[in-house]
């Protein structure tokens, strides 16, 4: 008998019923191996995770580890529900899909066919940008944070659509490059609703979770609703475990509320395209590319890899105290589950242990790109052949900033966070770094030393150029000309620069600040990366600032 049940009297006979059913593949003889990985999890005490190994079109290993609510003592398993954040994105891209099937839409359209209330660019959004992430779109949900949003109030559909409307400016030409951008996805589900007549909510569940049978998953567009057998989100807390749900209301990049029971079925149209038929589950996983003709890694809502050698089809998600990992081994027809109910969990690294146990004799490490396929032998360089690539490079495009640093006889970059990376040489200036999801291959060009370039690939992702930018550092006098009051009219809110212990602070009245270290002339860094890009006139006097913030780009702020 379930642990928890067995003091229970008659009252709780109902409940104990439930928790048993809930959790009835937790009696199923254990796998050793498997469990191990969910050790920590596997208490009653701490929310965990649910998981569900999916083989031939059956779940072969389910179970839940951990409690799915503290509170009432219920355990994880694979009929609860969770939120599984931006796993979710592969049914807001399946939706339009499926609208473009029955002529409603064409991934060619302007997205302002159905969004008018988007700003006139002179580039073409179209909807296809929007499904592979690279129309250029601000994140609506960093530009919610810079707004001083608090993540625990409520926010609608039109909260979120009137502030990406009022963006004046993209992080790039659309197609020119790839930036995963929340708004995209939600926008999709603004052009669904538009097309359709139905909410991204309603259609979904006519047109895809019905007809699989996935009856427990639901898009959540109203959070006061209450959704059968959900899991509690929770996040570490100062003392144990706290609360962690969401009021957010927009759909699209996340929402979708759903079981490892009703993935299976999700899973196997992959195989057996009951919903879409043969030409949808070639569309969905058509990796998108660039103006140039480069080939992306990203699919409809659904990277598309390998792992080990082996064919990858996944997509993670990440909200509020959930995380989740669906990740699909096409050749193998393998395919892991992993719903967590807590913010300090890794599903994506768990599932891959699970696969890695299922798939043992199958797994190898080949190289991981085109870039790296021929990967020739790493070489020794001496400190004076590597010294001369040593500095700050910034991309005039992203504004991304790169520190290249010479230590214990190896280059190593690092984007101005705590993370840093080695760079292997395979030539004189050409190196290679494996950073987290990626192989990076770093081409440094020194031949003319006033005007040193680097050039950086990323697997799928890409390419950018920097250009070598001098340090700075800045007296306390000097710090002076930033202080003032700055107002974004994107934004709508006002940022407050002065000067605390000798170091500037950026703060906002929600109570936000920033204190930033200078790196190149009137520019300025965080230790998590964010950037403050400050211009001047003519005079010399201080002008405005550009926020970079990863999935926003430029965003301005005058003084005023």
């Amino acid at each position: 008998m379930n642990l928890l049940c067995s003091s229970y009297r008659l009252p709780h006979f109902l409940l104990c019923a439930a928790l048993l059913s809930l959790n009835a593949f937790a009696q199923a003889p254990n796998n050793p191996k498997i469990d191990a990985i969910f050790a920590a999890y596997d208490k009653l005490d701490v929310p965990g995770c649910a998981l569900g190994v999916i083989k031939d079109g059956q779940l072969i290993y389910a179970r839940g580890y951990g409690m799915a609510n503290l509170e009432h003592g219920i355990p994880n398993g694979p009929k609860l529900v969770y939120d599984i954040g931006s796993t979710s994105k592969q049914f807001a891209a399946a939706s339009i899909l499926l609208l473009q099937q029955q002529g409603k839409l064409s991934l060619s359209d302007d997205i302002r066919k159905f969004v008018p209330e988007m700003h006139a660019s002179p580039q073409t959004v179209t909807i296809r940008h929007l499904i592979h992430h690279t129309s250029g779109l601000r994140d609506y949900l960093t530009l919610f944070s810079l707004a001083g949003v608090n993540f625990d109030d409520t926010t609608t559909e039109n909260d979120a659509l009137q502030l990406i409307a009022r963006q004046r400016e993209l992080n790039f030409p659309p197609g020119e490059q790839w930036l995963y951008s929340n708004s995209g996805y939600f926008l999709l589900s603004i052009i669904v609703k538009r097309a359709s007549g139905k909410s991204l909510a309603e259609f979904a569940r006519e047109h895809i979770f019905m007809p699989l049978g996935m009856k427990d998953t639901l898009i959540l567009d109203n959070h006061k609703r209450i959704v059968p057998r959900r899991a509690t989100g929770y996040s570490p807390g100062r003392n144990g475990f706290q609360t962690e749900m969401s009021n957010f209301e927009q759909t699209g990049d996340g929402a979708v509320q759903t079981s490892i029971e009703d993935l299976l079925r999700w899973d196997q149209n992959f195989y057996d395209p009951k919903v879409g038929g043969p030409e949808f589950l070639k569309q969905m996983q058509e990796v998108g590319s660039l103006n140039n003709g480069e080939k992306l890694s990203y699919a409809s809502g659904l990277f598309i890899g390998e792992y080990k050698g082996l064919r990858l089809v996944s997509h993670g998600g990440s909200w509020a105290g959930y995380r989740a990992e669906l990740a699909r081994f096409p050749e193998q027809k393998l395919s892991v589950a992993c719903l967590c109910n807590s913010a300090a969990t890794n599903p994506t690294l768990l599932a891959q242990r699970v696969a890695e146990v299922y798939l043992a004799d199958q797994l190898k490490t080949p190289p991981t790109s085109a870039a790296t396929a021929n990967k020739p032998t790493a070489i020794s360089l001496t400190e004076t052949q590597l010294q001369d690539k040593v500095g700050l490079y910034r991309s005039a495009s992203s504004g991304e900033l790169l520190r290249i640093s010479l230590r214990d006889g190896k280059l190593r970059f690092d984007p101005f966070t705590p993370n840093n990376f080695e760079l292997s040489p395979v030539s004189a200036d050409r190196f290679l770094v494996v950073a987290p999801g990626q192989i990076n291959e770093l081409i440094f060009d020194t031949s003319q030393p006033q005007q040193k370039r680097l050039t950086v690939k990323r697997t799928g992702l890409g390419t950018d150029v920097l250009e070598a930018v001098p340090s700075a550092t800045l007296t306390p006098e000097q710090l002076k000309a930033y202080v003032g009051s700055y107002y974004s009219e994107e934004l709508d809110t006002t940022y407050l620069v002065n000067i605390e212990n000798g170091q500037l602070a950026i703060s906002h009245t929600s109570g936000l600040k920033w204190l930033v270290l200078p790196t190149f002339p009137d520019g300025f860094t965080t230790s998590s990366g964010m950037r403050f890009n400050f211009t001047r006139d003519a005079q010399k006097r201080v002008l405005s600032f550009a926020v970079q913030a990863g999935r926003t780009r430029n965003l301005r702020f005058a003084k005023q």
